[in-house]
């Protein structure tokens, strides 16, 4: 199935789908972007590695065991013979818990490097999950994201993600399904937010580099639709169900509309 949506697809948006895609993006990036970077940079895939002891939906998350052998019930054994000394209270039966277990995370991130210094020019950061929600990858991500906004070193993130906190600062009366915020060092504290909707095309945004340097521009849509095709996500997805997390209804109805073309 061709890539059904003028923007972003909802349905990429689910967490058994999103790590792919992700990493599906930063392969992309790279690929599209190196040629135009040489012979001064060049953009590298990097990779933050950190410990986590929270699971997508919050909860504590159990590394290497599945869920259904938390959960079963112990056959009861036989039961010995009966003491004959009497017993003033009876013994209390164990019940199950679930032990919280760290989780080793990695998380991939683009850097644009000038060739000859090696000095890190550019970070581009596609956000994931974890990187919205109260917890580890949160607190990890916040840390970096100031060490970079108190350094010369340009930042590009990119927000397809409707569920989670929102990292820009953004008006009560204004907001937006996804984001995308270019922080240039030389302009902050200001930085241009590109705001759009489910319905709305991804749009185009700049790739900044030292101050003298000409940007260059990134066609996120146009990567979108080459991941879908190389990644065949069209047959992990059941265009059959509601996509996780769930539309509105208007904007259900508007994607089936899509759907059934």
């Amino acid at each position: 199935m061709a890539y059904p949506f003028p923007g972003m697809n909802p349905y990429l948006e689910d967490k058994t789908i999103w790590p792919q895609v992700h990493k599906w993006l930063m392969v992309l990036i790279a690929e599209k972007m190196n040629p135009q970077l040489r012979p001064q940079y060049r953009m590298g895939i990097e990779e933050r590695v950190y410990i986590s002891n929270q699971s997508y939906n919050g909860d504590n998350m159990l590394v290497g065991i599945p869920d259904n052998t938390v959960v079963k019930n112990l056959a009861p054994a036989n039961q010995p013979p009966q003491s004959p000394v009497a017993v003033a209270e009876p013994l209390t039966e164990p019940v199950q818990i679930t032990i919280p277990m760290l989780e080793t995370i990695k998380e991939w991130y683009l850097e644009v490097r000038g060739v000859k210094n090696e000095e890190v020019v550019t970070v581009i950061e596609i956000l994931s999950p974890k990187n919205k929600r109260s917890g580890g990858g949160y607190e990890v991500y916040q840390n970096k994201r100031q060490q970079i906004f108190h350094s010369s070193t340009n930042l590009i993130e990119i927000d397809l993600l409707r569920q989670g906190k929102k990292m820009n600062l953004e008006s009560e009366d204004i907001k937006s399904d996804y984001s995308i915020l270019v922080s240039r060092s030389q302009c902050r504290p200001l930085a241009d937010l590109y705001r759009f909707n489910l319905r709305d095309v991804i749009p185009n945004f700049p790739l900044p580099l030292l101050p003298e340097d000409r940007e260059l521009t990134i066609n996120l849509q146009e990567l979108l639709h080459l991941a879908y095709d190389r990644g065949s996500f069209d047959l992990m997805i059941d265009y059959q169900k509601e996509p996780v997390p769930a539309l509105s209804q208007e904007d259900q109805v508007w994607a089936d509309s899509f759907l059934s073309k």
